[in-house]
């Protein structure tokens, strides 16, 4: 059975519109996307591919993987993206959970394993699975079904109005659910779009004559605005979120456009639950706004909502969300409430009706727009032979609204250097997990309990870099 995402995205390249750009490579026109699809799709069939068995693809925002998504939704597949720049201990730790046979990178098919991974019921009607941090240090896989984000992608067509004439620039990588969405909308509306692999000021530059929609997380604009703005003469629409936009970044974001969307959402709710229109602004910034078409909330403490103005956790019911998280179906209902998903955000109502957001419950660092789970850097510090124990936390920064600050505890007689730690982490994870700062110290914090203290490390940390 082909899913609706197949259904959606190989009628759009079907229809007439623009060829997908890329500021790296060259255009491709739709024709030679379902061209991918079809080579992608018989490649998998002719190895004997099961109905919603998940496929590893290879993204790195060039046209080709959109074809290649098309190919593996085509073929009944599921697909697993997987970044072209993801660290060799990342994939296989991604390989061990999904135990997918198959990797398709554009229309190249790569054999992982002979044998076939269990069937799991989950899988069936799902599109995709996207591996996100979790407070636990161990990414968790969230199921995302073919219809609930093709329902979602109609909400923010009715939401957002992008049109058949407007260029959509994407920085955003293809493997969150974030610039996953802005494209397929883009492609669903017949506009050009055009993406972004690595994020620069000089790639939106090359843009700045024909942007009309730019689409990134806050730690993007505060980089492009740092210097003098950049001239974009086109651009009539901002698409923001996966992190908290303060009013100071915001009121600077509206020297590019005045139509600035934030937009608040978890992968697992199916992205986009809150959105502070430009008819709300500026007096609505610092908030998340309202909940979009279909999405009620509730701000809960103890799995009771919590008095007007109080705070509490914010908690969503979505239609739109996800199907569950990937062979933890504990895990899955521990997260729901009442059929509400539980956020981990801190949250209370304004009183003109709009949700702040004052908080975490959870340690997830925001960094860039990365979600990072501060044990999961723990656990890899600690796999260093001369490191005896590590902590790390998120520490508030202007530019990229959290960066991760580390105490490392060396082994005795040992003598560690951040500078050859740093690049010890490089080869065994992704650049934004690396810690910005390391603090060596005897002993890690402790609290009253004589436990690790997790925020000690950012309450006590220092403007001191990689200094052993």
């Amino acid at each position: 059975m082909i899913g609706a995402l197949a259904r959606l995205l190989g009628e759009t390249l079907g229809s007439p519109g623009h060829a997908v750009e890329s500021t790296d490579d060259e255009p491709a026109p739709p024709r030679e996307l379902i061209a991918i699809g079809e080579r992608v799709a018989a490649a998998l069939a002719a190895r004997g591919v099961a109905p919603d068995e998940p496929v590893h693809v290879r993204i790195g925002n060039r046209p080709s993987d959109l074809g290649a998504l098309l190919g593996i939704w085509r073929s009944g597949a599921v697909a697993v993206p997987v970044h072209v720049a993801a660290a060799p201990t990342t994939v296989e730790r991604l390989h061990r959970r999904t135990q997918a046979r198959f990797l398709v990178d554009g229309d190249r098919l790569d054999i992982l394993a002979s044998a076939p991974p269990a069937a799991r019921p989950l899988l069936r009607d799902a599109a995709l699975v996207i591996f996100t941090s979790g407070s636990t240090g161990e990414p968790k896989g969230v199921v995302i079904g073919h219809q609930p984000l093709a329902d979602k992608l109609a909400v923010l067509d009715r939401l957002l109005g992008v049109r058949a004439h407007d260029t959509v620039l994407v920085p955003l990588q293809l493997t969150f659910i974030f610039g996953l969405w802005v494209g397929l909308l883009a492609l669903l509306r017949g506009a050009r779009l055009v993406l972004v692999p690595r994020f620069s000021r000089d790639a939106i530059d090359s843009r700045r004559g024909d942007a009309t929609v730019l689409a990134g997380v806050p730690s993007m604009f505060r980089a492009l605005l740092a210097e003098p703005a950049p001239r974009l003469p086109a651009l009539r629409m901002i698409l923001t979120g996966g992190e908290v936009l303060s009013p100071k970044l915001a009121d600077q974001m509206r020297r590019l456009t005045p139509a600035i969307y934030d937009l608040y959402g978890l992968t697992e709710t199916g992205s986009c639950d809150f959105c502070l229109l430009p008819a709300d602004q500026p007096g609505g910034f610092g908030t998340i706004g309202a909940p979009t078409e279909r999405v009620t909330f509730r701000i809960a403490q103890d799995g009771a909502p919590v008095a007007s103005s109080e705070t509490g956790e914010l908690q969503v019911r979505t239609p739109f969300g996800m199907l569950g998280y990937l062979d933890a179906p504990e895990l899955t209902q521990a997260s729901f409430s009442d059929g509400y998903f539980k956020t981990g955000d801190l949250a209370r109502l304004t009183t003109n009706g709009r949700v702040e957001l004052v908080g975490r419950a959870k340690d997830i660092v925001s960094r860039g727009g990365h979600k990072i789970a501060p044990l999961e850097i723990d656990n890899l510090l600690a796999e260093h032979p001369d490191v005896a124990a590590a902590l790390c936390a998120g520490v508030p920064d202007e530019r990229l609204g959290e960066v991760i600050h580390a105490v490392v505890v060396a082994r005795a007689g040992a003598r560690l250097d951040g500078a050859a730690l740093r690049e010890w982490l490089l080869t065994r994870t992704e650049r934004y997990k690396v810690p910005d700062v390391f603090h060596f110290r005897d002993a890690l914090p402790a609290g009253a309990t004589g436990k690790a203290d997790r925020r000690a490390v950012a309450m006590n940390a220092s403007p001191v870099k990689n200094v052993p």
